[in-house]
């Protein structure tokens, strides 16, 4: 008898998926999200959106500013009075500015990673300490599992099959192509990553919200060059009825009823359940629904921003409506808020502007909907930026180095009060003197949104059980 090849599971769900049900290749690893359920949420029915900032922003050019500091502290930009009266942020938010009362601030998040990799294990994780065996350059499975991957496992399951946890537009990827960790499953279980919408597949030059912000840090200005955002195709090959597909995959089924090699060689006994997940979600219209901008109004598009970031947050609110309960939205991959050099030019022409309009015009959409109730809205980074302006060449334009110690992190809807300043840094913005933060605080927030009770236990692929809470979520904030 000829032996069978041996195939990885991701080559069988390739085999499968591909084969049979005509998806893209670039929209595989949704599949795997869509495993055996997890255990079930109690509580509160609340969402999350957890907007991520890749590459750290600097909390002096954004909600933290010291215009007191010395010269070679403080920077080159002005402040803005807030709707909060007292507060004042960044000149270059104008936009949230002028609805402060809409979200709160929180001054003094602190962790000990000042390295890109470190910060986002720890930022996307809510674990400060680093899991045994860490490696920069690569996700591992002994990872802490991240706060999309856990949502995705604890909450319940659809009976859309929509998972319940969805980060987009893209993995995070530095320009060297290395992967970030953090962002994966983990210790939790590869069954149980995130599903990642793939809209705008990784570029060397994948800097800023393109096209129109498109930006290298040294240079400034990019030409578009092929950046492509693209929702996912949901529909099904031309030609081919759902009636035609379910036949297809009956076919099949009476394939394997022959040989169980291909269900063996996936090596995962929720294998025929991506199946019919994915037949589940071929044959449900609202689900293209939510997963596409097609028909929203020339005024909404304007208001977001024909952008990346707008066009990220637009699908956001989408998903929103069609129920999905925790959606992670990276704006700007390749580590975008990374300013070491011309910080002032690339914040100024190419970062806040975007963020600006379409984070006001997301939380804008959401309170008017009835959704800011139940929806908490997290803005954040790996890390923030150093007190002392610095320039990594004698030819290169200032900008600042990474600073695990302070960070600025808004926060907005889902029971929080507008218009409130938890915790302070010192006069150069560089350690918390009151109401220090950590991660674990800010994942216990996020977790109590989501309805997930503090003495929920995981259970890690070993099957030892891990607690969910690592500390006590923000107070104040209500």
């Amino acid at each position: 008898m000829t032996p069978h090849p041996h195939l990885s599971r991701r080559e069988a769900l390739q085999v499968g998926a591909v084969g049979l049900l005509g998806l893209g290749m670039n929209h595989l690893q949704a599949l795997p999200a869509m495993s055996a359920p997890g255990s079930q949420a109690v509580g509160r029915a609340k969402s999350v959106v957890y907007i991520f900032l890749s590459g750290g922003l600097a909390q002096q050019e954004s909600f933290d500013p010291k215009p007191e500091a010395p010269m070679e502290m403080r920077g080159e930009f002005k402040t803005i009075r807030t709707q909060t009266p007292g507060l004042h942020v960044c000149e270059h938010l104008p936009r949230l500015a002028a609805m402060s009362r809409k979200w709160s601030l929180v001054r003094s998040l602190t962790h000990g990673s000042s390295e890109h990799s470190q910060g986002h294990h720890v930022m996307l994780t809510g674990r400060s300490d680093m899991p045994l065996g860490f490696d920069p350059s690569k996700p591992k499975k002994s990872d802490h599992p991240s706060i999309a991957a856990l949502a995705t496992a604890l909450l319940p399951r659809r009976a859309d099959n929509l998972p319940p946890a969805i980060v987009l537009p893209d993995k995070l990827v530095h320009r060297s192509g290395r992967t970030l960790a953090g962002q994966f499953a983990g210790t939790l279980g590869a069954q149980h990553d995130p599903w990642f919408l793939e809209m705008s597949p990784y570029h060397p030059k994948h800097y800023g919200a393109f096209p129109q912000y498109l930006f290298h840090h040294e240079t400034g200005l990019e030409v578009d060059d092929g950046l492509k955002f693209q929702a996912p195709h949901l529909s099904l090959p031309q030609g081919l009825s759902l009636d035609r597909l379910r036949h297809r995959v009956g076919l099949r089924d009476s394939l394997e009823k022959q040989t169980l090699d291909l269900a063996a060689f996936a090596g995962d006994p929720a294998f025929d359940t991506y199946r019919k997940a994915a037949v589940s979600l071929l044959g449900n219209h609202k689900v293209h629904e939510a997963f596409s901008l097609q028909g929203i109004d020339e005024r909404t598009l304007d208001r977001y921003g024909r952008h990346s970031f707008g066009w990220s947050l637009l699908m956001t609110r989408r998903l929103l409506e069609s129920g999905v309960r925790m959606v992670q939205v990276n704006l700007g991959n390749n580590e975008s808020w990374d300013t070491h050099q011309a910080a002032w030019r690339n914040l100024k022409n190419f970062l806040l502007p975007p963020m600006d309009q379409a984070v006001s015009a997301f939380i804008e959409d959401l309170d008017a909907s009835g959704l800011l109730d139940e929806t908490l809205v997290v803005v954040g980074s790996e890390f923030g930026r150093t007190p002392k302006i610095s320039s990594i060449s004698k030819t290169a334009l200032p900008g600042r180095d990474h600073w695990g110690h302070a960070q600025s992190v808004l926060l907005a809807g889902g029971g929080v009060q507008g218009g409130r300043v938890i915790g302070a840094t010192d006069k150069v913005a560089g350690y918390p003197v009151s109401d220090a933060q950590t991660p674990e605080n800010l994942a216990a927030t996020i977790y109590e949104a989501l309805g997930l009770p503090r003495e929920l236990m995981w259970h890690d692929f070993t099957g030892r059980p891990q607690p969910l809470y690592h500390g006590p979520p923000i107070a104040g904030l209500g």
